[in-house]
C-alpha cells in the first residue's frame, strides 16, 4: 500500500474553547478585559507549554481503531492531551467518514450554523475556497508569525508556494499540516531479473528504453511470447500525469508536464498539455501502441490496474514512486518465481531533456480558524508539541520507540519494539488533532542515508531502517539525484470562473483527442487543431485567469 503517500488524511480538528477567566485585567470602565485575559492566557500557556486550568475543546474526529478499553471518547491520545497540554475535548463531533463531515461543514457553512474553532480541509482548492469566503474565518498571519514554531517557519519560508491555495486578498487564512515531500515522484521501476538475463544497461535516453521494451517483448526471458507482453504499464483512463503508471515523464522528456500548470520561458504559467512538446510525446506513444509496448487496454485501465499487469508478470516497466516495494511490488514476487525488480532514473529525450511532476510543497492538509475563537493560538501550541517531539524523537525520549507503550510500541523479551506483529493489540491509529507530525524532508533523507550504507542512529531512522525496504531506499536516492528535473505545478486555486462553466469540457476534449492519436485513430496532426480549439473555446481565457490568480497570490 502506498503506506507513506497516503498513510494520513487529514481527518479532524475543530474546536470550542471555554475558559475560565485567570486574571483580573480590566479596561477602562473597570470592567474585565476579555482580549487582555486571553492573550495572558495563551503566553502563560506557551511559557509553560500547556493551559493550566485546562481549557476545553470540541473536535470532529473519524473512525479510530481503538485497543486496551479505550473508546472514542476516553482514549489514550485524549488523555495524553489532558495531561501534558492541558487541552480536553467537549461536544466531539465523530462522523462515519470523510463524505459525511464535509457534508456536514458546507450545510453549516450555507446555513450560516456557528462552526467550531478550528476546521480541518482537505487539500480541495474548492473547499478551501468556499471556507475563506464564508467570511467566518480569520487570517492567521499574525497567529503564525507568533507562535509558529521554527520547523513550520523554515519550510514554508522555502517553499512560499504552499500558502497559494490559502491566500486571499494578500492574507494567509490556512494552518498548513506538513507532509512528507519527494514521495510521489516519479521514476521507472523495471524487472531487474529480465535486465540480467538480458544483459541490458540503465536506460538514459527514450531511445535506450525502447531498445529494452523492444528485448522485453520480443526476446522475453520468461518464454512469453510477443502477444503476451506489453511492456509499459500505463493508464491513460482518466489522468495521465497521476501517482502510478503516470506518463508524466515521457512528456517531460519533450520538454513539458501534462495535465498541470507549468512556466513558460517568459515566466508565465502555461497548460502543460498544449505545449508543443505533447505533440512529440504523442507521437511516440502512437508508436509504441501499434508496436505492442503499450497494451491497448490501457485507456480502460485505473492506476491500480495498469500495475496489475506489472505485477501479473506480464510488463516489464512501471513508473512510480519510491513506495512500489510496499504495493504493489509484492505481489510480482508472489506471482513470478525469481522476479526482481529496480528503479532506474527517468530518460532524457532526444534533445537532453528530461522532467517530472512535482506536486507536493510538503503540505498535506490545513486548518482553518473560526473568526469568533477564543485561543485560536491553542492549535499552534498542540502542533508545535507533535513536531517538537514526535516528528524526529531524540534518543531516551519518551517518544522513542513510539507514541505509547502498549499501542505502536512495547516492551517484548526485555527489548523495546515497535514491530507491529510482535505487539498483542497492535495500534497506531491514534486520533492526532493535525494528524502524525511529519518533518517534510526527513523521510527522504533517511532513506538516502540508508542507501548510502551509513548505520541508523537516531530513533526515526532506525523506524525507517525496519519498515522500508532496501529497494525503498536504493529508489529514494534515484528520486533525490535527480531533484532538478521535477516540475513544479503552479496553479493550486480553485477554479477560475471559466474553468467553472468551461473546464470539463476541455478536459473531456483532451483525453479523448490524446487517446485518439495514441491509438492511431487521428494522425499526431490533430493535436494542432486540438489546441487551437482548446484556446478558443474558453482555453485562452482561463490561462489569462490563472495567471492573474498567481500573480496576486505570489505578488510576480
Amino acid at each position: 500500500m502506498k503506506k507513506i503517500r497516503n498513510a494520513w488524511k487529514i481527518l479532524a480538528v475543530a474546536s470550542l474553547f471555554t475558559v475560565s477567566a485567570c486574571s483580573g485585567a480590566t479596561d477602562g470602565d473597570g470592567k474585565t478585559d476579555t482580549a487582555a485575559v486571553e492573550s495572558e492566557t495563551a503566553t502563560a500557556a506557551f511559557a509553560a507549554g500547556k493551559y493550566d486550568p485546562p481549557i476545553e475543546i470540541s473536535t470532529v474526529l473519524m473512525p479510530k481503531k481503538y485497543v486496551q478499553g479505550d473508546t472514542k471518547e476516553n482514549n489514550v491520545h485524549d488523555r495524553w492531551m489532558l495531561e501534558t497540554l492541558g487541552i480536553k475535548h467537549k461536544d466531539t463531533w465523530y462522523p462515519a467518514n470523510d463524505d459525511q463531515y464535509k457534508q456536514k461543514l458546507q450545510l453549516a457553512v450555507a446555513s450560516g450554523e456557528k462552526l467550531p474553532d478550528f476546521v480541518p480541509v482537505p487539500t480541495n482548492p474548492v473547499l478551501t475556497n468556499q471556507l475563506i469566503e464564508s467570511g467566518q474565518f480569520m487570517p492567521i498571519d499574525e497567529l503564525f508569525d507568533k507562535y509558529a514554531n521554527q520547523i513550520l517557519k523554515d519550510h514554508s519560508a522555502e517553499h512560499p508556494e504552499l500558502w497559494y491555495p490559502f491566500t486571499k486578498d494578500g492574507k494567509k487564512y490556512n494552518m498548513p499540516i506538513l507532509e512528507y515531500t519527494d514521495n510521489d515522484d516519479t521514476e521507472l521501476w523495471l524487472r531487474e531479473d529480465w535486465m540480467e538475463e538480458l544483459n541490458l544497461e540503465a536506460p538514459k535516453t527514450i531511445a535506450d528504453l525502447e531498445v529494452i521494451m523492444d528485448k522485453f517483448k520480443n526476446e522475453n526471458p520468461d518464454g512469453l511470447s510477443p502477444d503476451e507482453v506489453y511492456p509499459l504499464a500505463i493508464t491513460l483512463k482518466n489522468n495521465t500525469n497521476t501517482w502510478m503508471g503516470s506518463l508524466d515523464w515521457l512528456f517531460g522528456a519533450y520538454g513539458t508536464i501534462e495535465e498541470q500548470w507549468n512556466k513558460d520561458a517568459d515566466g508565465n504559467l502555461e497548460y502543460g498539455s498544449v505545449n508543443p512538446g505533447a505533440k512529440q510525446a504523442l507521437a511516440k506513444l502512437q508508436e509504441w501502441m501499434e508496436k505492442g509496448y503499450i497494451h491497448a487496454d490501457s485507456a480502460l485501465w485505473d492506476e491500480s490496474k495498469a500495475a496489475e499487469s506489472w505485477t501479473k508478470g506480464t510488463a516489464g516497466i512501471l513508473p512510480g514512486a519510491n513506495w512500489v516495494p510496499d504495493w504493489p511490488a509484492p505481489d510480482l514476487l508472489k506471482n513470478v518465481q525469481g522476479s526482481k525488480i529496480k528503479a532506474y532514473p527517468v530518460p532524457a529525450g532526444p534533445d537532453g531533456l528530461i522532467g517530472t511532476k512535482w506536486q507536493n510543497s510538503g503540505v498535506n492538509a490545513s486548518i482553518m480558524i473560526n473568526k469568533d475563537a477564543e485561543h485560536p493560538e491553542a492549535i499552534f501550541l498542540y502542533y508545535n508539541y507533535l513536531l517538537d517531539n514526535l516528528a524526529n524523537p531524540e534518543a531516551g525520549s519518551e517518544y522513542e520507540y513510539g507514541f505509547a507503550k502498549g499501542y505502536d510500541w512495547d516492551v517484548i523479551d526485555g527489548t523495546p519494539t515497535s514491530d507491529k506483529d510482535k505487539i498483542p493489540n497492535f495500534s497506531n491509529e491514534f486520533p492526532f488533532l493535525t494528524g502524525p507530525a511529519r518533518i517534510p524532508d526527513l523521510y527522504m533523507k533517511t532513506l538516502v542515508k540508508l542507501a548510502d550504507g551509513e548505520e541508523p542512529t537516531t530513533p526515526f531512522e532506525k523506524q525507517m531502517a525496519e519498515f522500508r525496504k532496501p529497494e525503498n531506499w536504493y529508489a529514494a536516492k534515484v528520486v533525490m539525484s535527480q531533484q532538478e528535473v521535477r516540475k513544479q505545478n503552479y496553479f493550486t486555486g480553485a477554479a477560475t470562473p471559466t474553468m467553472i462553466s468551461k473546464w470539463n469540457l476541455l478536459r473531456q476534449s483532451e483525453m479523448e483527442t490524446f487517446n485518439k492519436i495514441i491509438y492511431g485513430q487521428l494522425p499526431v496532426d490533430a493535436f494542432d487543431e486540438f489546441v487551437a480549439s482548446w484556446k478558443s473555446n474558453g482555453g485562452e481565457q482561463i490561462t489569462q485567469e490563472v495567471n492573474d490568480w498567481y500573480k496576486s497570490v505570489s505578488g510576480q
